[in-house]
């Protein structure tokens, strides 16, 4: 469906004879995950800030944003996934058990030049090039055109070599598979391909560790509604799985993307249970999430246990780094950039849209609600941050 916000979507009907089993992404393995994560000496649990000037102002029991800018000093989630990824494979490579931070600097790679290959939007790529930096191995970073110059410059500090391709995202995850094949690379994607599924799996188990934090620092209160925001739908997915593993149909997920590259929701809209693709530019302020394929093995997740798919134009990504940018009452500021405020700008939309009430009913959204967002980014991109929150 579609409203005058300009704001699209679709409720899950989905009939699955079987729903995808969860048992990958399980409280008993972001256990084990976190504490591979704790074992870095940077590591700290990032913030859950509960906004209750907003909320009240919404009319909601409880509303938290995870602030994932504190993560690693990187300004963004997407290490966690690179980095456990990484563990699994070396480990399972060259030795038996996963290796901690510790035993991954100390390790003999017996002389193997190790070449990490990966394609971005930006902050996927900065946490393998971080990765590959702390490890001593070598990292090449491709890119779609329209890249930031910033996220470039970031990921150029972390030691690795970047090309801008004259393409979208998935063309350049196809040119990055293609180079590690050719130049014996080990390709780090978010996203799975035939015969390329075990380090997306990692990528996506690594994401846990978001979700374990977000559920001890709730300290018992059950959060009854998730907003996700999806590009190739990882991050998605292994969120909505950890807490559906825990929570079952008890907590709610809203599943959004930006309208020029939201093939989640066109595949939830044809409704025949496959990944549909959008294709072309995909051009949207929230870098991020522009892709136009969903990951095949965080698809099938997404399709079984979400509950609603929304299509979103881009002020509402720029709404929500607004109220993050200027809080209600003694809420605390939260910098949030493109691709990490829109789910806060979308529950703002809801609660305060007539044209949106269908949502806000069905979903049962109200005051004993407590909401969770996670704001995946920061101002990666610090000069397009301050025009959109100044309002120039």
């Amino acid at each position: 469906m579609k409203n005058d916000a300009k704001i699209e979507w679709v409720f899950n009907n989905y009939q699955a004879k079987e729903r995808t089993a969860l048992d990958h992404l399980n409280s008993a393995k972001a256990e084990e995950i976190i504490e591979f994560h704790r074992s870095f000496p940077m590591y700290e649990e990032t913030p859950l800030v509960a906004l209750k000037g907003l909320a009240e102002e919404l009319s909601i029991n409880n509303l938290y944003v995870k602030d994932e800018s504190k993560r690693f000093g990187l300004n963004a989630f997407k290490v966690l996934g690179g980095s456990y990824a990484s563990a699994v494979y070396l480990a399972e490579k060259y030795t038996s058990g996963i290796l901690g931070y510790d035993d991954l600097k100390k390790f003999d790679f017996e002389d193997d030049k190790i070449l990490f290959v990966t394609a971005t939007d930006g902050n996927h790529g900065r946490g393998i090039a971080w990765t590959a930096k702390q490890l001593g191995f070598e990292a090449v970073v491709f890119m779609p055109k329209g890249s930031s110059l910033h996220r470039i410059e970031n990921i150029k500090r972390e030691g690795a070599r970047v090309e801008v391709l004259d393409c979208n995202y998935d063309d350049a995850v196809r040119y990055a598979k293609k180079y590690a094949d050719e130049n014996n690379g080990i390709l780090m994607q978010d996203t799975a391909m035939d015969g390329y599924n075990d380090i997306p799996l990692w990528v996506m188990q690594g994401y846990m560790t978001i979700a374990h934090e977000i559920k001890v620092q709730l300290k018992g209160t059950k959060p009854t509604h998730l907003i996700l925001q999806a590009g190739v739908g990882s991050f998605a997915a292994a969120i909505l799985g950890y807490f559906k593993n825990l929570y079952g149909d008890d907590v709610k997920a809203i599943i959004m993307e930006p309208e020029k590259a939201n093939c989640i929701y066109k595949s939830a809209m044809i409704n025949d249970g496959e990944p549909h693709a959008v294709t072309g530019d995909l051009e949207t302020i929230m870098a991020g999430l522009s892709c136009g394929e969903p990951n095949p093995i965080a698809w099938p997740i997404l399709r079984d246990y979400g509950d609603l798919f929304v299509s979103c134009p881009d002020y509402i990504a720029e709404e929500g780094m607004k109220l993050l940018a200027n809080p209600k009452g003694c809420d605390e500021k939260v910098v949030s950039g493109e691709s990490g405020a829109p789910g806060l700008g979308l529950i703002n939309s809801i609660m305060k849209s007539e044209g949106l009430n269908e949502i806000k009913q069905n979903l049962d959204i109200g005051m004993d609600s407590n909401v969770i967002v996670i704001s995946t980014e920061g101002d990666t991109d610090p000069t397009s941050y301050n025009k959109i929150i100044s309002g120039l």
